[in-house]
């Protein structure tokens, strides 16, 4: 099983000529939509069991709604509906076979901190196991039965009150880079020491600590200080525990110390492999690479598989007869301008010979093993979609299994079968099964179904452009779902963030969007221009000191063939973004004026203020080769910011940015609309309260309802039908 991502989906339909007897895609069916998550086949590959999220409006609370995640099993020797394991206003997942699929392993929450639960599969009550008080999460049962692997988040001070993970009370042996201490003792309190503000050197410090417990003050001495919705001052990190599967037991610690372990599994051979930082002596903020070891399920007998200061390394995954291990290395971003794409790479286990890294020029993830270990699957985000892929570990030979129109979210194969997650043109996500090689498949859900029935979509048509540098641009053209022979109708030009994003018709996060504004009488256009995601690490660099220019180039190029369309109105066009998009989308209507309206979603306008606003600061340095003190650098980030083009903006711009948004900074929204309104712009702000970075995607569903619809309602006051 592997959980690739978690995102709505892109989906569509064909127009046809009944189109005016269906319903159109409405903004509340966002809420109708389920998406299929985590797989995982049973032992004896009878069954799977799956999970399903879904927005359930909340009682008595109008147009409120809450996700919940639910787990299912399918019968995959008969072809009955799946069946609802868990259900109620609790959530259930990251589910985990035992050896002898006879239980299944979960996670649910319990007083606001998840928990480890136990289900038999063929009837009875699940029961907790864990109680951990740091929580529970991920895992992993024993290749005996007998324990299960999970991880744990603790905070710096929580580690450091731990006399298991933290034995006779140490500090870190890397420096808290606390100003004016040569050491880390400062984090050792003198017990006798009350606070005083009136008192002695000693119970001052005491005194300004007590202000920070009881959050009265933060105090900051970290680089990456800044979280998705709130300051950081504090470190956390992970550890790995192991519980025996019995009532009253009690949870023991694998890891230990302040480092951060994650990505970790069982070994066929009881062993534990993980990942954790490479540099032992270098404080967490500062150390890029990361490594591979192995471990006894106590922790003892550590032994590093893979490691090197100049790279990291991730996503371990050993084949099932434990004679290789798969992972994802890439270059460690240790100066400025460090572009990098991840590399798949197979290490022989037991052997003296060099890693094989493959040539294979997408990213890759999801990594899971054939029964018999003699290829590797996964998927990565290709031309428009998410194929899977199967890797040969003798010839190393690569064959993509399915197709570039489709996105393959979440799988998981046996020996005779494959079940996964598809997103297609018609269907937003459901579980189908296939063979091994993800031919003649079977539809085994029907989550989104019923209520697709009667809904008439929209079909995007592939294009493409060669752009100056000689690159293949490809781009989607999407009709308005009611469109009338001989009728003219606006054009939107929807652009990606990342700016590694891609979009396309298998690509997971704007199916719902997508739709809405086709159903409004809009055409839409996308295009993944050069430094998108999906089509190789030279096209990903390709933007390298150029967000605006050549990027833009590429966007309005794909827009000025799509209003070649007779039923364009060319005297309507709109355009929108987010992130990286909400940057390209401003710096496009700085610099030319085609477009009716604007809407720039939680977007980076002034780059040398980035550095200092957003948790995604490192964009700064690695797309731009250093910082904003250096002159030659800042002469260019300068020269790619719209900030310094704002008096040039005649486009109306509709601004929006959650209030809490620390991914690329709520000042960056304010300094534009301050500038734009000072001089005088039509300009309009909305900040989103509680929202982060992430609020098209999984945040508040009204808030996401909202978004949408104000994208539409100021649109429609410049291009709607008069």
């Amino acid at each position: 099983m592997k959980k690739l991502y978690v995102f709505f989906l892109l989906g569509a339909g064909c127009f046809t000529a009944h189109a005016q007897s269906k319903e159109k895609i409405n903004a509340s069916d966002l809420t109708k939509i389920k998406q299929v998550g985590s797989i995982s086949i049973s032992p004896n590959e009878k069954k799977a069991i799956y999970t399903v999220l879904t927005t359930e409006p909340m009682a008595d609370t109008p147009f409120e709604y809450e996700y919940r995640t639910h787990l299912y099993l399918v019968d995959l020797e008969n072809k009955n509906e799946p069946i609802a394991l868990t259900q109620g206003s609790e959530s259930a997942s990251q589910a985990d076979w035992s050896p002898d699929g006879s239980k299944i392993v979960f996670v649910r929450k319990v007083k606001d901190k998840n928990q480890l639960f136990v289900l038999p599969v063929n009837g009875g009550e699940a029961w907790q196991l864990s109680s951990l008080k740091y929580g529970a999460g991920s895992p992993k049962w024993s290749p005996d039965g007998n324990k299960i692997l999970f991880s744990a988040g603790l905070s710096m001070t929580e580690v450091f009150k731990d006399s298991l993970l933290n034995q006779g009370g140490k500090v870190p042996a890397w420096s808290l880079e606390k100003p004016g201490f040569s050491d880390n003792q400062f984090i050792k309190p003198d017990k006798d020491v009350k606070p005083n503000p009136d008192g002695s050197l000693a119970e001052i410090r005491a005194y300004l600590n007590k202000d920070v417990e009881d959050k009265k003050a933060k105090v900051i001495n970290r680089l990456n200080f800044q979280g998705e919705a709130t300051t950081q001052p504090e470190l956390s990190f992970s550890h790995l525990y192991t519980i025996e599967v019995k009532p009253g037991a009690k949870a023991q610690p694998v890891t230990r110390g302040f480092y951060t372990f994650g990505q970790a599994s069982w070994t066929p051979d009881g062993k534990i492999i993980m990942v954790t930082q490479g540099d032992s002596l270098q404080h967490p903020d500062r150390s890029k690479a990361s490594r591979i070891i192995r471990a006894n399920a106590d922790g003892s007998a550590v032994v590093v598989l893979l490691s090197d200061p100049q790279h990291s390394f991730s996503q371990p995954s050993v084949s099932r007869d434990n004679k290789y291990l798969a992972y994802v290395t890439s270059t460690a971003q240790l100066k400025p301008a460090m572009l990098d794409q991840g590399r798949i790479g197979i290490l022989t286990l037991g052997s003296e010979a060099r890693p094989y890294v493959s040539a294979f020029d997408r990213s890759a993830g999801g990594f899971t093993w054939a029964a018999d270990s003699k290829s590797l699957y996964f998927t990565a985000p290709s031309n428009g979609g998410f194929p899977v892929y199967r890797m040969n570990v003798i010839s190393k030979r690569v064959n993509q299994l399915t197709g570039y129109n489709t996105g393959i979210t979440n799988f998981d194969v046996a020996s005779n079968i494959a079940v996964f997650a598809k997103t297609e043109i018609a269907n937003p996500s459901e579980l189908y099964t296939a063979d091994t090689g993800f031919q003649s498949e079977t539809k085994r859900s029907n989550h989104n179904t019923e209520w697709l029935k009667g809904k008439v979509l929209s079909q995007p048509e592939k294009r493409t452009l060669t752009n100056e540098k000689g690159q293949l641009v490809e781009y989607w053209i999407m009709k308005p779902t009611q469109a009338e022979p001989g009728k003219k109708y606006p054009l939107l030009l929807q652009m990606h963030g990342g700016p590694t994003a891609m979009w396309g018709p298998g690509e997971p996060s704007m199916w719902h969007e997508f739709q809405f504004f086709c159903s409004q009488g809009y055409g839409v256009v996308y295009a993944n221009p050069r430094g998108s995601g999906g089509y190789g690490v030279d096209f990903m660099k390709a933007n390298f000191q150029d967000w605006g220019k050549g990027p833009a180039a590429d966007v309005l190029g794909a827009a000025t063939d799509a209003a070649k369309e007779a039923w364009v109105d060319t005297s309507r066009q709109v355009i929108t973004g987010g992130s990286y998009a909400g940057y390209l989308t401003t710096w496009i209507i700085s610099h030319d004026h085609r477009f009716k309206a604007a809407h720039a979603q939680r977007g980076v306008y002034d780059l040398t203020t980035f550095l200092g606003e957003g948790n995604a600061w490192n964009l700064v340095p690695n797309y731009f080769g250093g910082y904003p003190w250096q002159e030659e650098i800042k002469k260019i980030m300068d020269a790619n910011s719209p900030q310094t083009y704002v008096a040039n903006i005649r486009t109306p711009l509709l601004i929006k940015h959650g209030e809490t948004d620390l991914r690329t900074g709520v000042i960056q929204s304010e300094l534009l609309y301050k500038s734009l309104k000072i001089l005088g712009k039509d300009v309009e702000y909305v900040r989103m309260p509680g929202g982060t970075h992430e609020l098209s995607r999984t945040g508040n569903p009204r808030q996401r309802i909202d978004r949408t619809l104000r994208i539409y309602e100021f649109f429609e006051r410049y291009v709607g039908q008069k």
